[in-house]
């Protein structure tokens, strides 16, 4: 079971990122909290029946999950690549249909969507953990079989 090098700096790069904004959001005050529920529930809807307060919690306990998953080599790397999937895809849900966030076209950022377009990166990462290529090792030992 080892694990490619392109692997181990996909999910290097983006389990540390996530795992320090999932540190950095644990003393969310609550007008902090309510700011980025708001934009959440753009994306999924459902997140509104939530008090602010718990929120908070919930997306830095989500965050600090998945980036210890993404760093952890004992999770596999498709199985990390989908939490990943899932993280990505509700923050490019937040930002496509946040007002103001992308231009008339519906796709390219304004300025001020920047920092969810940016985003798409971790998309692109899960698709590759997901369905990228084995190991050298592994490759080597299928065709020895």
């Amino acid at each position: 079971m080892g694990i490619s090098i392109a692997n181990a700096a996909l999910r290097l790069v983006s389990g540390a990122f996530i795992l320090n904004s999932g540190i950095n959001k644990m003393r969310l005050d609550e007008e902090s909290a309510a700011g980025l529920q708001q934009m959440a529930v753009n994306g999924v809807p459902q997140l509104a029946s939530l008090e602010p307060a718990v929120f908070g919690k919930v997306v830095s306990g989500a965050e600090i999950g998945l980036g210890s998953a993404l760093l952890l080599p004992l999770i596999p790397s498709r199985l990390a690549g989908l939490g990943l999937a899932a993280f990505s895809g509700v923050m490019i849900s937040s930002y496509l249909r946040t007002p103001g966030m992308t231009e008339s076209d519906g796709v390219r950022p304004t300025a001020d969507g920047i920092a969810l377009a940016k985003d798409v990166w971790l998309a692109g990462m899960a698709v590759a953990l997901m369905f990228g290529r084995r190991s050298y090792r592994q490759q080597k030992k299928k065709h020895k079989d």
